[in-house]
């Protein structure tokens, strides 16, 4: 028996996965539109390259890059937001700097090398190996390239999650699960900001990001 073919439990888990985020990026057509500012912060000094979105959604992040200078792979589960990406990328000019593409990445990862690869917010009510995933991220990475991963780290009254008992992995308790080889690469920052955020309405409410950013060593 191949064990890399998906059960059917898993099948319908990929299924319902993917109409979840259909349609939850059908039914909110701006939101997502703008740059997360804590990937503004940590990449407006960079020197512009490869960079790949993971959870693209509406595309903030991605256009954002591209218009930097980067050349963007931008990813998502969901064909209407990859659809709603390379519509804005042709609308402002970057079509040439991003390249979009759909993966269920509990299935598939995209090939090649980045010298930044994003992870923001990389949640799912579904089952995913989500360290899988993000070490799969480091891997791609460059010498000297960067992971950068920002996750909740408090509930937003707007967030489709509002458990109550929900734990939110610390940036250290995160790098603990990559369980990266520290002879190839580091923590370059591992922190908890607050800060003043706003929803798909408009509303506004302070919240806490955790934020991990691994570096690839270039050895």
């Amino acid at each position: 028996m191949d064990s890399t073919r998906p059960t059917a439990d898993q099948a319908m888990v990929d299924v319902d996965a993917e109409r979840f985020w259909e349609r939850h990026y059908r039914t909110r057509r701006t939101w997502g539109t703008r740059v997360n500012p804590l990937l503004a912060e940590i990449a407006a000094p960079l020197r512009s390259g490869t960079a790949l979105d993971l959870g693209c959604g509406a595309g903030g992040d991605a256009i954002w890059l591209a218009r930097q200078g980067w050349h963007v792979t931008a990813v998502d589960i969901s064909t209407t937001a990859v659809e709603r990406v390379r519509e804005r990328a042709r609308d402002l000019g970057v079509a040439d700097q991003v390249a979009t593409e759909q993966h269920d990445l509990a299935r598939s990862f995209p090939s090649g090398e980045f010298d930044l690869v994003c992870a923001l917010y990389f949640h799912t009510p579904f089952p995913l190996l989500r360290s899988r995933v993000l070490r799969t991220a480091a891997r791609a990475l460059r010498p000297d390239g960067l992971l950068l991963i920002v996750d909740h780290g408090s509930t937003a009254p707007w967030s489709w999650n509002q458990d109550p008992d929900l734990h939110y992995p610390t940036p250290h308790e995160v790098a603990a699960e990559l369980d990266l080889d520290p002879a190839h690469w580091s923590v370059a920052r591992a922190d908890m900001p607050r800060r003043l955020a706003t929803g798909p309405a408009g509303e506004t409410a302070a919240v806490i990001d955790n934020i991990l950013l691994v570096r690839r060593t270039a050895g």
